[in-house]
């Protein structure tokens, strides 16, 4: 493909509206325009300067297509830095095809997906992972998320990553230069400083590396598991955070035998609730492979809510006399905190929510004891929280939401440090760190400098690819294919 022609999209979406915007770019946007743009003032829009908007019709020959605004910005100033017009017309999806037909006529061609990025990448108005970013704004769907790509956007995380790359070149150089001298026995590259870089190099790696766990589910949502046993109510707690029924109720144990899921922001972070089979043995086969999907689930999720039914024992205790009650009760409240005790030491790094649902059931003796039975758990283990709810009613669902923000380290996002989001970003830095770690070796074993400039050369190499600095047409394919039409 070339990209020294001109190009034409709609850069709104698709289907009617009030307005939309047909954008063009390349040495012939501003001709095309002018062809088929007749200014209200008589003026010429090929003479007009830079960053200015015109009044005017669309004609095609005698025919008037549409009245509309005629944005023009001249290269370098524009957003592919190319000479760039943007046509903002009636929303009108029959206007916004003759309008782009006509351009066609013209002399342009269909833009391909994202190749208006493209371009603002292969004219330096952006770094590949800024131009990355663009994408993931335009997805965002939480404040987090927006925050994520609007950091990306603005250059922080390429900054850092450039300026790695750029004092490692240095002393790449330099070691380069002492091979041309290898007889003489010289050294350029200061060894004390060379291990200091390297050292400085690994641990910003390490940090930007870890980052990716905080910056993956910030961006795509943090996966929370709703696991209990049958009937406790774990659809109608999902139910009660999206407000809408969204699971089926039943007083019938195992109505859920597949996951459900959906996802809502809480406090700007977006949260994605996954209902999932209850918990109990069964000969069920068809509920039993739910069963198995809810442990893949919860191994899926970042945290996990345990729910237990804690109107059983407002249950027992009306149709017992008061020491059998009081025993089966006890009872009761061991069998809970047996299975929440496997759960946590099934799965020991994740943050755990313990549910009491229909607390509405009890009176307030039966909720101090619950509290203080539940206490004994979550003071042992930090990682864990307890709360009374009752889904039905909503009472407890606000503090649960709370609860689920605790465990969220958002610390970094508020402090604006970089934090890595793309899959190929965090690929491309395992990678260089692995070597950097091979360059450490090298210097701690007293290798030769041409064995280690091996190694230097794949780190750039890597530093490299993340920035754009070295790519190839199936990288930037693979990337940009996933961009809109139009941007």
């Amino acid at each position: 493909m070339t990209h020294n022609d001109t190009i034409v999209a709609l850069a709104t979406p698709s289907g009617a509206g009030a307005i939309a915007v047909i954008r063009l770019s390349g040495e012939d946007s501003i001709r095309v325009a002018s062809n088929i743009f007749t200014s209200v003032s008589g003026k010429e829009l090929d003479q007009q300067k830079t960053h200015t908007i015109h009044l005017g019709h669309i004609k095609d020959g005698e025919k008037t297509l549409d009245e509309v605004l005629a944005s023009v910005f001249k290269n370098p100033n524009s957003y592919t830095g190319e000479d760039v017009v943007e046509f903002s017309c009636h929303g009108s999806p029959f206007i916004q095809q003759e309008i782009i037909q006509l351009c066609l006529r013209k002399g342009c061609r269909m833009a391909t997906a994202g190749e208006f990025t493209l371009r603002a990448f292969l004219n330096g108005k952006m770094d590949l992972s800024q131009a990355e970013a663009v994408a993931d704004l335009i997805a965002s769907d939480s404040a987090a998320s927006h925050q994520l790509a609007i950091q990306q956007m603005r250059g922080g995380f390429s900054s850092e990553i450039k300026k790695l790359r750029e004092e490692l070149l240095n002393f790449a150089s330099l070691i380069e230069l002492e091979l041309d001298f290898a007889e003489e026995d010289v050294e350029f590259a200061n060894r004390e400083e060379f291990q200091k870089l390297i050292t400085k190099i690994t641990q910003v790696l390490k940090r930007l590396i870890d980052s990716f766990a905080t910056g993956n589910v910030l961006k795509n949502g943090i996966p929370v598991a709703i696991v209990g046993e049958p009937n406790v109510g774990k659809s109608t707690l999902l139910n009660a955070l999206l407000k809408e029924e969204r699971a089926i109720v039943s007083d019938i144990a195992g109505t859920t035998r597949d996951t459900i899921e959906d996802e809502i922001v809480i406090g700007g972070i977006g949260f994605r609730f996954i209902d999932t089979a209850g918990i109990r043995d069964t000969t069920d086969t068809i509920e039993g492979l739910g069963i198995q999907k809810t442990f893949q689930k919860i191994e899926q999720a970042q945290v996990v809510v345990y729910l237990f039914d804690a109107g059983d024992m407002e249950n027992t205790r009306s149709n017992h006399n008061s020491e059998e009650s009081d025993q089966l009760q006890q009872a009761s409240m061991n069998r809970v905190l047996v299975e929440i005790e496997k759960i946590k030491n099934k799965y020991p790094q994740k943050p755990l929510v313990i549910i009491a649902n229909k607390v509405d059931r009890l009176d307030n003796k039966m909720r101090a004891q619950l509290t203080e039975a539940l206490s004994k758990f979550t003071n042992t283990n930090e990682r864990a929280r307890a709360l009374l709810l009752s889904a039905k009613s909503g009472e407890g669902v606000e503090t649960l939401q709370h609860t689920l923000l605790d465990f969220v380290n958002t610390g970094a996002l508020r402090n604006n440090e970089t934090i890595v989001t793309n899959t190929r970003h965090y690929d491309a830095l395992l990678k260089a760190l692995e070597e950097i770690i091979k360059v450490q070796e090298g210097i701690d074993a007293g290798l030769s400098g041409d064995l280690l400039a091996i190694d230097i050369r794949q780190a750039l190499y890597y530093f490299g690819e993340i920035t754009g600095e070295i790519s190839n047409d199936e990288l930037l394919g693979n990337i940009f294919a996933n961009f809109c039409i139009g941007k």
